[in-house]
């Protein structure tokens, strides 16, 4: 089989070829490699890659494999890591010369579950510095990371580079983190499946220190629901030493059926802008879900935008300001967060408790808000992606923070391209807990309007 037809495969079509023997792990490797040689230096979506751990992996898979003892679904399996999650001997830079040295000793929880069910990590993904990027991965450290539909523009941020990497068939999946929107947005931008998981539902331990209170949450980005669904089984689930996750079943997975399911639209939040052609896609979006049997209306935001927007530039702020505090950081990191730490340095505690409480008020919105309807469904992003060197414009990650703060499960789901074909997504958001609801929303509408046949160029067959 040519490889350029194996680097396209999905997660759970690998993992079928490996347990039929007609691929072998080192196999399919060798042809993601091959990709990565090929592609990577037009996306840079790589802060480090580890190719002997990677093949170390895959062969010992194969000898499992043909002793006809795999370990789990992603045994073989390739996957990329997002550089502010911990790997254990691989550098976690975070995208900032302040921890360009540091080496952890120990895989953060979802990665010690994924290589126990014997997944192959390929490295590194390029984030954003300190995840708190303006929308575009660009750092001093290791350059910028582009959209492989348009390697001018941005792939979003700030996990970027991991969208990049499975966008241009670098992998079939990678883990991202979400603290305001940084898995949702890169996926829309580059044409995936994109799911900020329910805050506690995969727990973390063993990782980069916490800046973003509970809001930042690991989950995955995949080209197929399959896919989605397989990475979500395999690191979802409680840990006794994070109290968050002691209410999520290991062992949750997608509801049988959905029939009409009360989605409110939300198409703009407040005065915020909303480019052309992602509300016109959007709107489309949203006929589709109404045609496969849902009740779809379209309304306004049910939470107070005011309260989140007042309060939640304070938590990045303060946060950071706590990580660098007592270190020489001046001229050693981006300039954005210069300013940041200033800001951080100067908010007392009583401004961050008013945050807390805040937040607090938008989850009580939000629950009662889903008393009367099942989900809720809006752009993933505000803006069509821009050059890959600037900051996005403020609107264009209006739709997902809020989320964040509420705790709440969200997923992007591509919907139909711009007129010049740039990728578009959507999402929807569901009640704590409901994270399933939304991997079966998707799989639903995959099988009506299915995307996963969409490849940016570079090379593609």
């Amino acid at each position: 089989m040519p490889q350029t037809e194996i680097w396209q495969r999905s997660a759970t079509a690998l993992a079928a070829a490996f347990r039929a023997g007609t691929l072998r792990p080192s196999e399919a490797l060798a042809a993601i490699l091959a990709r990565i040689e090929a592609t990577n230096p037009a996306v840079n979506a790589f802060a480090q890659l580890d190719t002997d751990g990677a093949r170390h992996a895959a062969a010992e898979a194969d000898a499992r494999f043909a002793a006809g003892t795999p370990r789990g679904a992603f045994d073989g399996i390739p996957v990329s890591i997002k550089d502010n999650i911990t790997v254990a001997g691989l550098r976690c830079a975070w995208g900032s010369e302040m921890y360009r040295d540091f080496v952890p000793e120990a895989d953060e929880t979802p990665v010690a579950r994924l290589r126990a069910q014997g997944a192959v990590i390929l490295g590194k993904t390029n984030v954003s510095e300190f995840t708190l990027g303006r929308g575009n991965v660009h750092t001093s450290l290791f350059g910028t990371t582009r959209n492989p539909w348009n390697p001018a523009l941005t792939p979003g941020a700030s996990t970027g580079g991991g969208a990049a990497a499975v966008s241009s068939g670098m992998g079939p999946v990678t883990l991202g983190t979400d603290g305001g929107g940084s898995i949702r947005r890169p996926a829309a931008h580059c044409g995936l499946l994109g799911l900020k998981p329910t805050t506690g539902r995969v727990a973390r331990r063993n990782g980069l220190p916490t800046i973003l209170h509970d809001a930042e949450v690991i989950g995955p980005i995949a080209r197929t629901v399959d896919d989605l669904a397989m990475t979500l089984s395999a690191i979802q689930g409680p840990l006794d030493e994070d109290r968050a996750s002691l209410f999520f079943d290991a062992a949750e997975g997608e509801p049988v059926a959905l029939e009409g399911l009360r989605i409110l639209y939300v198409p703009r939040f407040g005065n915020w802008t909303v480019e052309e052609p992602v509300a016109e896609s959007c709107a489309r979006a949203a006929r589709n879900l109404q045609a496969l049997g849902h009740h779809v209306e379209e309304g306004v935001l049910p939470a107070d935008l005011s309260i989140f927007e007042e309060y939640w530039p304070k938590i990045g702020a303060a946060g950071l300001a706590w990580l660098l505090r007592g270190r020489d950081w001046k001229g050693r990191i981006g300039e954005i967060y210069e300013e940041m730490v200033r800001q951080g340095q100067e908010l007392t505690a009583s401004d961050y408790q008013d945050a807390l409480t805040g937040f607090r008020e938008i989850y009580a919105q939000f629950a009662r808000f889903f008393r009367d309807y099942d989900l809720m469904m809006t752009p993933s992003a505000g803006a069509m992606p821009w050059k890959a060197e600037e900051f996005g414009p403020p609107y264009h990650r209006a739709f997902t923070g809020i989320v964040n703060v509420a705790g709440l499960p969200g997923i992007s789901i591509p919907a139909d391209p711009s007129p010049d074909g740039l990728p578009i997504g959507f999402q929807l958001v569901a009640p704590f807990g409901a994270d399933w609801r939304l991997v079966a929303m998707a799989r639903q509408y995959e099988a009506a309007h299915p995307w996963a046949q969409r490849w940016p160029g570079l090379g593609v067959a």
